[in-house]
């Protein structure tokens, strides 16, 4: 090999930085202190020489088996011995010379930042390798290859040492006083709907289902929702729409904003007062940049988690997902001899994945069969699965008493009842009643006399 060979060779090494390595280990075996800090970040993986692996395991095994204990190369040298490894390291010798290599331990922190970026572009390389290598046999769905790999860069991205996730009742009990303090869940949503609220949070994690009839005003609800999150608590909010293009939607969040009326809205028909009140509005709508009106044909669940990965990428991870309306997306995977009830129960059980894969709270609109109309709907309703109730931790059900004759007539008239069937954390059973403002794309508090 000659000289001009070399730095392409190099170049195609994995990452790796043997000297930080040496320095994290050596640094280990001078201080128990290091050991702390060093733990927090890396783990046995981020270690490329496979050498260093196996010493950061032992130092730790030593570590951790005694009340008082005592690690340097003798005790570690040892441990490796019994295990039958210390050849396989190099030696006793070279323990003595990682702690000869190392400058300072108060850098061990620096060295392990290293260390850990180094394992970082090795998985990035690993996970591009193996997503071409599937790209290449031609023998997959792209969306699925896509997908997967986009999971591993996420996981990756936003991956954090095992010992900096707080487990414990001891780590958790201060968190939860101060929750008994403050009388609610600091991370929970409430809604635009006061008595809603008094029965219902919505928390991380969490599947909410509302169902409803063909025009029973389940996307006013998740509009509505979705907004009061973006535009009142300024939380990251995402609206995943197959039944509505992003016209209709920007149609029917102005409407409800700027109370203009939402069929001269649609039909590009305002008045001069119409205008008045759009302009009005015009200056929180502009700096709506946190909610997100996804309207893509053909909106999958592998789409839905590409975009809430890309908000969180720009700085703008998800608070709430809506997604409208359940029985028109496609799963993936599914196979060509799934009946529609199976397809359905595979989105239903992947909306809540995702929901507690991104610690948010879903909502996912869902569509009542004909038996419905009529009468007070039930959780058996909900259109080509049973699998959403048992999916679902809220359930929420829209009904429109209408007259005899099916119109909007009589003592009710106007009015919308959500049913809270289902509430996994609260009271079942309970009927909040809203007013149905069609025309203005909105649904508003119930005002008791």
């Amino acid at each position: 090999m000659n000289d001009f060979d070399q730095p392409d060779d190099l170049e195609r090494r994995p990452p790796s930085d043997a000297e930080a390595e040496r320095a994290v280990l050596g640094s280990m075996l001078l201080s128990q202190h290091a050991i702390d800090r060093a733990v927090a970040i890396v783990e046995p993986a981020a270690f490329y020489n496979p050498a260093h692996q196996t010493i950061f395991e032992a130092i730790t095994a030593v570590y951790s088996r005694s009340r008082t204990p005592k690690v340097d190369p003798i005790t570690v040298g040892e441990a490796l011995g019994q295990a039958g490894d210390l050849n396989k390291i190099g030696g006793k010798d070279y323990l003595h010379r990682l702690v000869a290599a190392v400058p300072t331990t108060s850098h061990v922190e620096r060295y392990a930042e290293i260390v850990r970026d180094k394992a970082l572009l090795r998985t990035v390389i690993e996970t591009a390798t193996r997503a071409a290598a599937r790209a290449y046999a031609q023998q997959e769905e792209a969306g699925d290859i896509l997908d997967d790999a986009m999971a591993e860069f996420q996981g990756a991205a936003t991956g954090t040492s095992p010992l900096e996730v707080k487990l414990s009742v001891g780590d958790r009990w201060g968190t939860f006083l101060d929750e008994l303090q403050a009388g609610k869940d600091p991370r929970a949503l409430d809604t635009p709907w006061h008595e809603l609220n008094d029965v219902v949070e919505l928390k991380p994690g969490q599947l909410i289902t509302v169902g409803a009839a063909t025009g029973g005003g389940k996307s006013l609800l998740g509009m509505n929702l979705a907004s009061h999150v973006a535009i009142r608590r300024n939380r990251p909010a995402l609206v995943a729409s197959l039944e509505m293009g992003g016209s209709e939607l920007m149609a029917r969040l102005t409407a409800a904003e700027a109370s203009v009326d939402l069929d001269r809205l649609i039909r590009r028909k305002l008045t001069d007062h119409d205008w008045a009140k759009v302009i009005k509005t015009s200056d929180r709508m502009q700096n709506a940049s946190n909610f997100i009106l996804d309207d893509s044909p053909n909106l999958t669940l592998s789409k839905i988690r590409a975009r809430l990965r890309w908000m969180a990428g720009h700085g703008n991870p998800a608070a709430i997902v809506v997604a409208d309306y359940l029985q028109l997306m496609t799963p993936e995977g599914s196979g060509s001899n799934a009946n529609r009830a199976q397809e359905v129960a595979l989105l239903s059980r992947g909306l809540k994945l995702m929901a507690m894969e991104f610690e948010i709270p879903v909502v996912a609109l869902a569509q009542f069969n004909r038996g419905s109309v009529g009468r007070q709907p039930l959780v058996t309703d909900f259109k080509d699965s049973s699998a959403i109730e048992q999916d679902s931790n809220v359930i929420l059900l829209m009904h429109r008493p209408l007259a005899e004759d099916g119109t909007d007539t009589g003592p009710r008239a106007g009015e919308i009842d959500v049913i809270v069937a289902k509430n996994r954390n609260g009271a079942n059973g309970r009927i909040i009643p809203l007013i149905f403002q069609g025309h203005y794309a909105r649904l508003a508090n119930y005002q008791h006399n």
